[in-house]
Formats: C-alpha cells, structure tokens, sequence
C-alpha cells in the first residue's frame, strides 16, 4: 500500500486556486494522478502522470500496490460527486478540498444554497430526473457534454415544467468564465461550455399530486367503468408495498401507468421499471407520465419476457399475469430483495386461491386484504352507494430463515 495517497481538490484557475503547501506536496510526490486536464496544469512535474481513464475499481487495485507517494488532483471538492469518497472507501487517504462547483455557482448568483436540492446527470442517465426534481424550489444539477444545459431544458419542458429558471455558470474560475440566467425556451438553443453547472429556480406555482390521484385525471381507456387500478386500491396496494424513497420497483400489466405514477413519486430517488402488453395502454401511460411528471422505465411486452433486463426489485405490483402467474412468480419470487414485497391484485376467487398457493409454494408468508369499495353517489337529492368491484390484495414476503 501507497506510504501517503493524498487528493487534493483543484479549481479551473489551476495551480492558483491551492495553497502553497499543497504544491510542495504535488513537487515532492513521485505520482500524480488526474484527468488530462488537471494533470497539463503541471508541465514540469518531474515524477510519473497518471491520466484517470477507465473504471475506478482498477485505479484503486492499482494505488493499493503503490509503494510511492502518490497525489491525485480532482475537481473541486472530492467528496461532491467525486472521486474521493470512492476511494476512501477502498483505503487510507487524506483529502484537501476546494471550493466546488456549486459552491462558487451559488456564489456568483449571490443566493444561499443551504436548502438546495443537489443531484447530478454527470456519466449517468436523465431517466428519473423528473419526479427527483418536482416541487423543489431550488434545485442544482452537475451536468456533462452530453446532458448538456440544453439537453436538460428540452428535459424539463417536456414534462411541462415551466415554473423553473435557470442559472448556468461556466468554466467557473477559469479565463472564460460565463455565467447568465436563461429561460428555459431560451435555453434549448444555446451552446455551452462541457464545463457547467446548471440551478434551477422555481419561479412560478407548480401543480401538486398528494397520494392518491383521482382516477378521472388519468386518460385511459373507458370500457364500463375504465381499466385502472382505482384510487383506493392504488393506496391500499401502495402502502402494502412499504416503498422507500429509493426503492427500485416493478410494475407488471402498468396499463394506464397509475400505479407505476403513484410508486415513481414515492421512490423519486429509487427507480420504477413498468411492462405492458396492450400498446393502445402504453400510449395513455406515456401521456400520464408526462402530466405526473414522472420519468421511468416502460417495456412494450407480456411478462415475464423482457424482465430479465430490469434490476433487482425492492417491490412489485402485478396488476395482470395475462394467464402467465405462474412464469412470472417464478421470476418475481427468485429476483425479489432480501426484505422486499410483492403484491398481486385480483378480481376473481380463481385468481385469488393461484396467487395465494403460489407464493406459498415459494416460501412466502402471504397476507391478503379484500377491499370493497363503494363510492357515495348523489340521486336526486339524496345520496346513495355505488359499489366497485371487490379486489383481492395479496401481500407476499419471503419469510425469514430463522422463522
């Protein structure tokens, strides 16, 4: 192992933004490590440059066998979305931060940043940024080449979301710094520097969805008294699932996407995965996620066909099998996390006595719910009840080895 792995944070300006001591480390180190651009700050280092390329899980087996005092420069604060707390975690290092980012772009808008929401698309997809961002007033986003600031307005504006400003700020520190307001149209057709940061602030009233979302606010398909999980169902199913704000869900038979909406508000910082075989559903759950702004994955298919390329669940709802309920309790059973719950919903006793067998069968303890609703209804000046189909709600967990 390494006598001394230092990492040291460094901003744009190069070596003027360290401190003295900080350079006579970089002098007396036998290795400096970087990116291309962080290491051509030092043109006469003596010792051996390493340019950070590939995977950091190959950096670290390679630090771990270094025997020479070795510095590592990284953009500035290395515990912000950086390479410091990965590697922290793989040895003993000492880390000299500078001013990041976002702290130096809050600065140049002259605003407090301490109730900022912060999250990065940076070497990461867009999917989900939608419902992670909704309703917060102040929200900073590390960006890179590809999901660009323009990249993320055409993002935003298509899940409606108008309320916001934006302040970019550019090549922070550096000889061409910018940094400006834009509205979000304005933004869309603007080119900027690879070097930004993106804030978002909220400067008009944004609708607000609390749990339970009106059925008629979903377009969906209206047969008798339309094909979606009705409101009280939903909540009643959602809460059996005991989702986290980071829980990674299945929606199996998504349909109109309602409960896929419901989990992916939930789970705004986990993620939804929704499969649908009717591609006439899909076209409404699209047009639903928009409305709810909410950004997750959807497969057009018959389950269990495409869930191998979804990640490990934390829950599942499966709101129609398609007459596949044994394939895909198989699947749902075997793929499930330790801890994690799927629920099945189903109209007829049939179904009912398959699901519960089923998951018994599986080594899961199976609880079951019978909702029936009914809905007050007037009639003339009176009122009276109208009664929605019974529905089975059946809760399934592994049960515990020591059990």
């Amino acid at each position: 192992m390494a006598r001394n792995i230092k990492i040291i944070g460094i901003g744009d300006e190069g070596q003027a933004s360290l401190l003295p001591i900080y350079i006579n480390w970089i002098d007396e180190s036998d290795l400096l490590i970087g990116g291309e651009r962080h290491l051509n700050f030092f043109p006469d280092y003596t010792g051996e440059k390493l340019a950070i390329k590939g995977s950091l899980s190959s950096l670290s087996e390679r630090l771990q066998k270094e025997n020479r005092n070795a510095v590592i420069l990284a953009s500035g604060d290395p515990l912000f979305y950086g390479i410091g707390g990965y590697l922290s975690r793989k040895m003993d290092v000492e880390i000299y931060p500078y001013l990041s980012s976002i702290q130096l772009a809050f600065t140049r808008m002259k605003e407090s940043w301490q109730n900022a929401y912060f999250t990065s698309v940076h070497g990461r997809s867009m999917t989900g940024l939608a419902q992670r961002i909704d309703g917060r007033p102040l929200v900073a986003i590390l960006t890179d080449e590809n999901n660009s600031p323009s990249s993320i307005a055409k993002y935003l504006r298509s899940f409606q979301m108008n309320e916001y400003k934006a302040f970019v700020a550019e090549n922070l520190g550096g000889m061409t710094e910018r940094c400006g307001w834009y509205e979000l149209h304005e933004m869309e057709d603007i080119s900027f520097s690879p070097l930004n940061v993106v804030i978002l602030k909220r400067v008009k009233t944004s609708p607000e969805w609390p749990m339970g979302i009106e059925d008629e606010q979903f377009s969906q398909r209206k047969p008798d008294k339309g094909l979606i999980t009705k409101k009280e169902v939903r909540v009643l199913s959602l809460s059996e699932m005991n989702l986290k704000k980071d829980s990674i869900v299945w929606d199996i038979g998504t349909c109109t996407g309602s409960m896929a909406i419901e989990a992916a508000r939930i789970a705004r910082d986990g993620a939804v995965y929704a499969i649908e075989k009717n591609e006439h559903d899909l076209e409404n759950c699209y047009e639903n996620m928009k409305k709810f702004r909410t950004d997750f994955v959807v497969r057009h298919g018959l389950a269990p066909e495409g869930l191998e390329e979804f990640p490990e669940p934390d829950a599942v709802f499966i709101g129609g099998t398609a007459g596949g309920m044994e394939e895909i309790l198989d699947v749902c059973c075997s793929r499930l996390k330790p801890g994690g719950r799927i629920v099945l919903n189903a109209v007829t006793i049939e179904s009912l006595s398959m699901g519960a067998e089923a998951f018994k069968a599986r080594g899961f303890d199976v609880s079951i719910t019978l909702a029936q609703i009914s809905r007050s209804k007037p009639i003339l000046k009176l009122t009276r009840f109208d009664a929605l189909n019974p529905i089975y709600i059946i809760t399934a967990k592994r049960k515990e080895e020591n059990e």
